[in-house]
């Protein structure tokens, strides 16, 4: 499995990979993406990681590995950058998406780090699962294939799409591998 490695949360995922009996990755050069299984976006911050996908050659051949088929994780900034739409601060920043998957989001839906929170929520198909929220974006909409598999409020915080995996939550930064291991699932089919 590889995990995106330009910024973020990117150690943490390998971790969890490994808890979760999985050979991680570290991606930094497109030829890498020739030989994994999967990949995750990490949480960190969509400008920087944008920005820096663009710079290392991995943004186009990201995108055309999810339109094929790959599967896809990403987490709080991955799933802004999985989205295809954004909201305004998307457009302000001028943050590049990959638009790979069927959902709008508003990129600071629950505030600033300062509103940071853990909560436990029920995810399809995981079951009740500590979800850590840092500066969080959230899934305003939803449609064509996209499946809802968590909500919190009015948002959704965790969806699927085919061969695509997002949650606005960090499933990394708890001990619970429910999350990655969802994710192998989706590799091995």
């Amino acid at each position: 499995m590889g995990v995106v490695g330009v910024q973020g949360a990117v150690s943490e995922h390998l971790e969890m990979l490994a808890k979760a009996n999985a050979e991680g990755v570290w991606v930094r050069k497109k030829e890498q993406l020739n030989s994994i299984d999967g990949l995750v976006i990490p949480g960190g911050e969509s400008t920087a990681i944008s920005k820096l996908m663009s710079e290392s050659n991995l943004f186009e051949k990201v995108k055309e590995m999810g339109t094929s088929g790959t599967p896809v994780f990403g987490t709080c900034a991955g799933l802004i950058m999985l989205a295809k739409k954004g909201d305004a601060q998307v457009e302000k920043t001028g943050t590049r998406l990959l638009e790979l998957m069927d959902v709008e989001v508003n990129r600071n839906a629950f505030g600033r780090q300062r509103e940071s929170f853990e909560a436990e929520l029920e995810v399809d198909g995981v079951g009740k699962f500590p979800c850590v929220f840092i500066r969080a974006p959230a899934i305003t909409k939803a449609f064509g294939e996209c499946k809802q598999l968590a909500t919190y409020n009015k948002y959704i915080v965790a969806a699927q799409e085919r061969n695509l995996l997002a949650t606005a939550f960090h499933p990394e930064l708890t001990q619970d591998t429910r999350m990655h291991k969802l994710f192998l699932g989706m590799c091995k089919r």
